[in-house]
């Protein structure tokens, strides 16, 4: 249940959108979407079993925009996330990163574009236990040999508070501190495209606002294209928009999304108001 369903007093401070956009150079041609699927269909089992999780799912995330993906449990917004990202096969459609086709890399591609073209933020955090924060953050980077940009990285690490943190292994942090330091990894590379999955499920909410602040002006003063799974409207209002999925298939779509906004469309997930609008990104 999310802090604005609790009747929580004192939930994220909701974001407005009147923050300018910066045109940033990037290795992407500015008219290609810098994530893409067509058709998108993911089934798991056969027969009785057979479950489709995703159902022809066409959408397109654009340079500097952040894009929040919600929909009732089981409605595929993982799913989603996990294909696009390369961690999933689709089994039937197609996905892009810039202009790689995902299903025209092996395994070996797949795997330098996630570490070098990719940011994640799950739920579990995924840190190594035997490196400290500071290396857990810098690890894609020192995995594909590059140099951490310092200005950046240490603006990275001030923002999420970690600080004071660094040398400290994930099981000598709290959990909530293990999940900044998730974020800062995601971040502190500037790859094409973060995907975060509940990035905030395990913060309070004032280390959740920090982050939700962090992600939303990584996307409208640095260029950085987020797509955030999330179940909490108020977390949705820091995005640019908000995709709905229900079924496996995108059936609403709201641009400068409030929490209140969001909130009165989940409600409507009874099964009876649903228009799929699959493609309409």
């Amino acid at each position: 249940m999310s802090a604005l369903e609790q009747g929580n007093a004192a939930p994220y401070p909701v974001a407005t959108a009147t923050d300018a956009r910066a045109t940033l150079p990037t290795t992407l041609p500015t008219t290609l979407p810098v994530a893409r699927c067509e058709a998108l269909t993911k089934v798991y089992g056969d027969g009785e079993a057979r479950v489709v999780a995703l159902d022809g799912v066409s959408v397109k995330f654009h340079p500097g925009q952040f894009t929040a993906i919600m929909g009732p449990s089981g409605s595929g917004k993982s799913t989603l996330m996990h294909v696009m990202a390369g961690l999933d096969a689709p089994t039937y459609g197609r996905a892009w990163i810039g202009d790689a086709e995902l299903s025209g890399l092996g395994d070996k591609g797949l795997t330098r574009l996630r570490r070098d073209r990719i940011g994640f933020i799950f739920q579990a955090f995924n840190l190594v236990p035997t490196l400290s924060a500071l290396e857990n953050i810098t690890l894609p980077m020192d995995i594909a040999g590059r140099k951490p940009d310092q200005a950046w990285l240490d603006q990275v690490i001030d923002t999420v508070g970690l600080r004071p943190r660094l040398s400290h292994r994930p099981a000598e942090l709290s959990g909530g501190q293990q999940q900044r330091v998730a974020c800062a990894r995601a971040l502190a590379s500037r790859p094409d495209i973060v995907f975060a999955d509940e990035p905030t499920g395990n913060l309070d909410s004032r280390t959740g606002a920090e982050i939700l602040g962090f992600l939303q002006s990584s996307a409208r003063t640095l260029g950085q294209t987020i797509v955030m799974v999330t179940h909490d409207p108020v977390a949705a209002s820091y995005a640019d928009r908000v995709v709905f999925l229900a079924d496996g298939r995108i059936v609403d779509e709201i641009d400068s999304p409030t929490a209140d906004r969001v909130l009165e469309r989940m409600k409507s997930f009874d099964g009876t108001e649903l228009t799929d609008r699959n493609g309409a990104a």
